[in-house]
């Protein structure tokens, strides 16, 4: 099936590390790039992240020590888990349990639309995912599918918020202003060059919510503008899924 040959995976000569192994690239960005490693001495299967340092800027410097802070400080199973961190070279790595499922952006294009009572089980993760942003007092600011992890494949997985090198703290009261995200699950008010806070991830939430549902995410357009001109025209449909989840999800955010 063309699903089973969807993960993007580099074959490359193997790196070594320290005690890691670094055998698959599944994964690369402007500043980072993720492998699929292995632990020499125990043989498990992990996920790292590689950030090359030198290609931060003031601002993603902040935000990679969030998710550093972060990772370090928590251990619930809806956030990825950080097993190591060390550097070496020029870089910093951070060494992630592996998740086997890949992301929910291919599990949604691989199976179209899922169930209710799947996307209730979904949603119901998610929320107990970002409770604990919340308590630490952390905005992700780019949740997608493509950063949503499942722990194993199939719809009795277990999904994991990752990648957090957008995030940054956010005390009560406090406002971000940094336009950053990917603009099909960005709040309007972040579209707009305005004032935010924690309920611009809730927003993605939704987004996210919908596009379980339906198979496809809720706005389209080929720049900001277009999108935020398809989020206005279309707000009311993720209002009555708000009001739908809550009578029906019960996710409890």
């Amino acid at each position: 099936m063309e699903c089973e040959e969807e993960e993007e995976e580099e074959e490359s000569e193997l790196v070594k590390v320290k005690g890691i192994i670094l055998k698959r690239k599944i994964g690369e960005g402007s500043f980072s790039a993720v492998w699929r490693a292995e632990e020499r001495g125990s043989g498990e299967e992990v996920a790292v992240k590689q950030v090359f340092l030198s290609k931060l800027s003031p601002r993603l410097k902040s935000s990679f020590h969030c998710e550093l802070n972060f990772l370090s400080s928590v251990n619930h199973p809806n956030i990825v888990r950080l097993l190591n961190f060390f550097q070496d070279d020029g870089c910093a790595y951070l060494v992630m349990e592996f998740c086997a499922g890949g992301n929910l952006a291919s599990y949604i294009r691989c199976n179209g639309r899922v169930q209710q009572q799947t996307a209730r089980t979904f949603m119901q993760q998610l929320g107990a995912g970002m409770k604990i942003l919340q308590s630490h007092g952390i905005i992700h600011r780019d949740l997608k599918p493509e950063n949503i992890l499942l722990s194993k494949p199939g719809e009795d997985a277990v999904l994991k918020i990752a990648d957090f090198g957008l995030s940054r703290t956010l005390l009560p009261g406090e406002y971000a202003e940094t336009v950053c995200g990917t603009p099909l699950y960005m709040a309007p008010e972040v579209l707009q060059f305005q004032k935010y806070d924690s309920k611009a991830d809730m927003w993605s939430i939704g987004a996210i919510l919908f596009e379980l549902l339906n198979g496809y995410p809720p706005f389209n357009g080929r720049n900001n503008v277009q999108m935020l001109i398809s989020a206005v025209e279309e707000y009311q449909i993720l209002y009555r899924l708000a009001i739908f989840s809550d009578d029906s999800f019960g996710v409890g955010f």
